[in-house]
């Protein structure tokens, strides 16, 4: 049988682990400086953990483990034969792959909460699986970065926040624009249109906006049964300015004596000129009133980021909860997250030519093989490398040179050296650089360097 992989699954070439750890790093290093602790969760949860938090599609998305042994033994006769699969899940699944960190996240506070100091800063990076359909930048395994605060309602959070985007978008050199909303924002809009009970009919039409413009959107909220008189009040959304804070500003006149509104437009407020204020440019920064993410969870503030000149959708997102915990039982302990798309962010690095072009080898000295004494003798010198920090091997058989060459090469590594019986007597060795085809001898001790 011809091997294959599992849809939606990907093998990281030594490139892409050497580039994907980059990233990585990057971001690691800059959660750390910004305070926040490593967390690292189970692959895999209960399934009553995962279930019911992430809409209905989510649950149909999650991947179920079956429970071993004889499931099959243990349902229901009725349910089986009926073919009832709904019912037949929780007979034969007790667990699940975590399908993002958010709820093991959840789950791991609501445990510890008693023990932890709030607030409560943690950062964390493994993969999660989802049963999506793959595309572009879409796959059923994949890592996510994610960063959350919990036990705080300071809107300096999101401030903080939003300089640890752009700080490591800057260190990866990718060009971004942060979209910013928030939550009591569409509330208030919606309020404001007389269509609260609609709320998220209007969201998601609008969220469309940038696809299917603003006729698109239009005709979708009159097939949702929105009156046009409503559409009428909300016309101005389709025509915002470049300036995010003066689009904020202009909100406040409409939304007088909407609580919600209002609210949603002071903390909006707050965090774009408290931004301004510590020399973040605006043009970094964008009030997008159609972003409309998360709204089954996220409270306040809603982050979008998006990369400038690449056809890539987003890659970072998040936003202000206020309910975490409350589901596992333990309330009154608001947060704010957001994520890092690493699998988007390296389509984009790629798509920029931010990598080198040839992933070198980390081995820079590969030793010539020429026998069983003369490899001892090498492998005496390598051990001293290592020791040293530098990476270095013995090619594994006593072949000719020209294969050796060859492995080199394609390798990556760029010297070869010589250690065979006339360096072995004289106390030398000769390396041949492969970039340059420059060949030099030297003694051991100048070799490793030794005074």
């Amino acid at each position: 049988m011809k091997p294959s992989l599992a849809k939606g699954t990907r093998d990281f070439t030594a490139k892409e682990v050497i580039n994907r750890r980059m990233i990585i790093n990057t971001l690691q290093k800059n959660f750390e400086l910004f305070g926040f602790q490593p967390l690292e969760t189970p692959s895999f949860e209960n399934l009553s953990t995962l279930t019911g938090k992430y809409g209905e599609e989510g649950d149909r998305l999650i991947f179920k483990i079956l429970n071993s042994g004889d499931y099959a033994s243990k349902t229901k006769e009725e349910d089986w034969l009926a073919k009832n699969s709904q019912k037949l899940i929780s007979q034969i699944s007790e667990k699940a792959l975590r399908y993002d960190l958010t709820v093991p996240f959840a789950r791991f506070v609501a445990m510890n909460h008693g023990h932890l100091v709030f607030p409560f800063k943690r950062y964390q990076i493994q993969p999660v699986w989802r049963a999506d359909r793959p595309q572009k930048g879409r796959f059923r395994e994949f890592y996510q970065c994610d960063a959350d605060v919990v036990g705080s309602e300071s809107l300096w959070q999101e401030v903080e926040l939003v300089q640890l985007y752009l700080k490591s978008f800057s260190e990866l050199k990718i060009p971004v624009t942060i979209h910013l909303n928030n939550r009591k924002i569409l509330s208030g809009l919606a309020e404001y249109a007389g269509i609260s009970d609609q709320l998220i009919d209007f969201t998601v039409a609008l969220d469309k906006l940038d696809k299917i413009g603003k006729e698109g959107v239009v005709k979708e909220l009159l097939e949702k049964n929105i009156s046009q008189d409503s559409i009428d009040k909300l016309d101005f959304l389709f025509t915002q300015n470049e300036d995010a804070l003066q689009n904020v500003l202009q909100l406040k006149e409409k939304f007088a004596g909407i609580e919600t509104g209002t609210a949603g437009v002071n903390e909006l407020e707050f965090v774009l000129t408290k931004c301004l204020d510590l020399g973040i440019s605006s043009e970094n920064l964008k009030f997008d009133i159609t972003l409309a993410r998360g709204l089954d969870y996220y409270t306040g503030a809603i982050f979008e980021v998006k990369a400038n000149g690449v056809a890539m959708g987003s890659i970072g997102g998040g936003g202000r909860y206020d309910n975490l915990t409350e589901v596992f039982g333990v309330k009154n302990i608001p947060g704010i997250g957001i994520s890092f798309g690493l699998d988007r962010i390296y389509l984009v690095m790629e798509e920029l030519g931010m990598f080198i072009d040839s992933a070198e080898s980390s081995v820079k000295y590969l030793f010539a093989n020429y026998g069983e004494k003369e490899s001892v003798a090498a492998l005496k010198i390598i051990a001293q490398l290592r020791g040293n920090g530098t990476a270095a091997e013995l090619y594994p058989e006593a072949a000719k040179l020209k294969k050796q060459f060859t492995y080199a090469e394609k390798k990556g590594v760029p010297n070869l050296v010589f250690f065979g019986d006339q360096e072995i007597e004289a106390g030398n060795v000769t390396i041949k650089n492969l970039l340059t085809g420059e060949q030099e001898t030297s003694s051991i001790s100048d070799f490793l360097g030794v005074k």
